[in-house]
């Protein structure tokens, strides 16, 4: 791309959001100078589109005389500078991914529709001088108030509108409220400071911390990848923040990832309570509104800090200076629909572009990352003790065979949980199901409820009395009959969270059971109800799925049970060891987090597995040790690379032979060195409708491979089977599914 932001040429090469890998060619509608990286309307079918000016070039491909003029200039100066754009073309190359569908994916969908990339004139509100000095205590009748006056008394009294909406809720009739008690009032604009004007101090950090703060810190202005490998508990979020401070103190912003949005909330709130500058949110609970807004202030240079999910990587800066993924390890920073991209892997290449360090924070390292560290690629910091007075918890395997289970709960487990709730302290229980029971089936005629578009069980959920399928999201009414015999008495096998709250909620009725899954997280604002009723200690038994794995500081939860361990011990996918035992670990972390000692207990029918055996004796890291050890004697990622070509149609019969003439073009083309595994079907055969099949590309020579997609990719588009099915292609997949 020329370096030059203006030129006089003629032909304007315009990257636009549909699924062609080529740039589209226009006439300059005059001859006034346009920057690269503006938006244009263009002529485009039928009627017109919103694209992005990417090249210009003297002469085209295509007959000047068939040119079409663009339609307008939508800005005079681009939404993305040069920086921007080149990390979008590497990422178009690295994913072979068109460049268009690409920089759609960047822009937020308001600015990809063509509207004004300005930023609305904020409002904004402010404590008056009776509402500075007004005891907050006195509106407890009124607790929405009551927050927002101590929220404001404690970060300096001013609030925007937009801070005011992330919060949901009926934030306008607070406000009102406030203002009719006259202890609120509209006000101007804050200035704001880029710097680290900090609200509370740092806490103390033991040496490993404070080694790794030194660390980063010498390479500001550089770019250099940190693996900050910390057990659970240990601190890692504090450096996180004292990286910041540095980085706020020199004028730099810093862009935050975390991987699922159930980890913004927390996070946000303990950032927000730390430093005194403008916080972004970007994440898809958001509105088009909220995460425009927020990409046009990391933009513009309004805001500090960026906290965001993976999507969030592509929003644009005025100056970056510090990257931090938060659980690096896990899978939710990989994309798995259409630009299937890593926001960990494009996190070290943008790093490596606008030359700042990359922090990469976990508990539970992926394999590659330790890889990497250890090929020092990735300088490893190690914090190899939990913070303050707190210890690793303690882990039990509980053997369940051949003992009576209630709902999947075996006595002594039951004994354990009956303990800790007497003490006062909290329990909780992992358990990776939603729903009542995975399956219903007829006592009578063995008749199972399938999906008629899956090849999968349908989950019964008996508080609604639905049954639903959780990977196309089909449901039903949950039959009262065999639909098959008619006679037959229908049971639930199997247990899902729902099932055992309804046990847990008849053998512990004097204690509250909150439980968290995505049934009961849908509607705004509930998880953080959750959260605070399980932190003011107003909950004993914390039930849920994942999204309890990770990030969360329950202090005084001190027995962690995962009750069904064993799901995870067998797949046909190489990855699932590590994905369980990263799990595992995670899960663990969450006991004895504070100064009360902290017990796990794993309820199997395994315990002599050696998964098992190694993470209870020798940790994750010696299991990891083992894992890439396997891994190499395969030759598997990360001692290999691969790319896997999925295709899908609602003909039994199409992808098959679409994806056999792909291996044909390959068979032709590629190198010897790249293995060629396929096609057959895909793990789940058919799945919302459509049958899917895959191709499995692997090779020792990340360039071999690439090369090879290189060729592959234009060579799939003319092929006559390509019209009758779906196709992607995934780089460096993390499942096989």
């Amino acid at each position: 791309m020329p370096t030059s932001p203006h030129t006089s040429a003629r032909i304007y090469r315009v990257a636009l959001a549909v699924p062609i890998f080529s740039l589209f060619d226009y006439l300059a509608p005059d001859d006034a100078p346009v920057c690269l990286g503006v938006r244009v309307e263009v002529p485009f079918g039928k009627g017109s589109k919103i694209g992005v000016l990417v090249a210009v070039a003297e002469s085209s491909t295509v007959a000047e005389a068939k040119l079409r003029p663009i339609v307008r200039r939508v800005d005079e100066q681009p939404v993305l500078v040069a920086a921007d754009m080149a990390l979008l073309q590497w990422v178009s190359r690295y994913y072979h991914y068109p460049l268009g569908m690409v920089i759609s994916t960047a822009l937020p969908a308001g600015l990809r529709q063509g509207k004004a990339a300005v930023l609305p004139r904020a409002r904004y509100y402010a404590l008056t001088e009776a509402g500075r000095g007004f005891d907050a205590l006195l509106l407890k009748r009124a607790p929405q108030q009551k927050k927002l006056v101590e929220q404001l008394q404690g970060q300096g009294g001013v609030i925007s509108e937009a801070e005011l909406a992330l919060g949901g809720g009926t934030w306008r009739a607070v406000v009102k409220g406030l203002q009719d008690k006259g202890l609120l009032a509209l006000a101007d604009a804050p200035e704001v400071a880029v710097r680290a004007f900090s609200q509370q101090p740092g806490l103390a950090c033991n040496a490993d911390q404070q080694a790794a703060i030194t660390a980063v810190t010498e390479s500001f202005g550089q770019f250099r990848v940190f693996l900050l490998d910390g057990v659970t508990g240990s601190g890692k979020t504090e450096v996180y923040m004292q990286l910041i401070a540095v980085a706020l103190a020199r004028g730099l912003q810093v862009l935050v990832l975390v991987p699922e949005i159930t980890l913004t909330p927390q996070l946000e709130e303990r950032f927000r309570r730390r430093f005194s500058v403008n916080i972004a949110l970007s994440h898809s609970k958001l509105t088009d509104t909220q995460r425009q807004t927020a990409w046009l202030q990391m933009q513009q240079g309004e805001c500090a800090i960026l906290l965001g999910t993976r999507s969030a990587l592509f929003t644009p800066f005025k100056k970056l200076g510090l990257i931090i993924l938060d659980e690096e390890h896990d899978t939710s920073f990989k994309q798995q629909e259409g630009l299937r991209f890593s926001a960990r892997d494009v996190a070290v290449v943008r790093g490596q572009r606008v030359g700042v360090p990359v922090v990469l924070g976990s508990a539970t390292p992926a394999l590659e990352s330790l890889y990497n560290a250890e090929a020092g690629r990735y300088r490893h910091l190690r914090l190899p003790k939990r913070a303050g007075e707190a210890v690793q918890p303690g882990l039990q395997l509980l053997d369940i065979r051949n003992q009576r289970l209630q709902e999947g709960l075996s006595e002594p487990l039951l004994a354990a949980i009956r303990v800790t709730v007497a003490k006062g302290e909290q329990v909780m229980i992992f358990l990776n199901r939603r729903g009542f029971a995975p399956t219903l089936i007829c006592h009578s005629c063995a008749w199972v409820a399938r999906c008629r578009r899956c090849e999968a069980n349908l989950v019964i959920h008996r508080h609604e009395q639905r049954l639903r399928c959780h990977h196309c999201g089909s449901e039903q009414a949950l039959p009262q009959k065999c639909p098959a015999c008619k006679t037959g008495v229908l049971t639930a096998l199997g247990l899902g969270t729902e099932r055992v709250e309804q046990l847990l909620g008849g053998l512990f009725a004097d204690k509250v059971v909150v439980r968290l899954d995505r049934d009961t997280t849908q509607r705004k604002g509930t998880l953080e109800q959750f959260l605070a009723q399980i932190n003011s200690g107003q909950a004993d038994i914390i039930l849920g799925t994942q999204m309890l794995a990770k990030g969360h500081h329950f202090a005084n939860v001190t027995l962690v049970a995962v009750l069904d361990v064993d799901s995870g011990l067998f797949s046909i996918d190489f990855h699932a060891a590590e994905k369980l035992a990263q799990l595992l670990v995670q899960v663990s972390g969450r006991a004895g987090r504070a100064d009360k000692p902290g017990k796990v207990v794993m309820q199997t029918r395994r315990p002599d597995h050696p998964l098992l055996l190694a993470l209870l004796h020798s940790g994750y890291h010696r299991f990891a040790q083992t894992a890439l050890a396997e891994r190499q004697e395969a030759l598997l990622p990360p001692f290999s690379y691969q790319a896997l070509l999925r295709a899908q149609a609602a003909d039994a019969d199409a992808p098959l032979q679409f994806l056999v003439a792909v291996a044909g073009l390959l068979a032709e083309a590629a190198s010897p060195e790249v293995l060629v595994l396929g096609p057959v079907a895909a793990p789940m055969a058919k799945r919302a409708g459509l049958f899917r099949y895959q191709l499995l590309l692997q090779s020792t020579d990340r360039r071999l491979l690439h090369q090879a997609l290189g060729r592959l990719v234009p060579q799939m588009e003319v092929l006559k089977s390509k019209q009758k099915v779906r196709w992607s292609l995934d780089v460096d997949p993390v499942d096989l599914y």
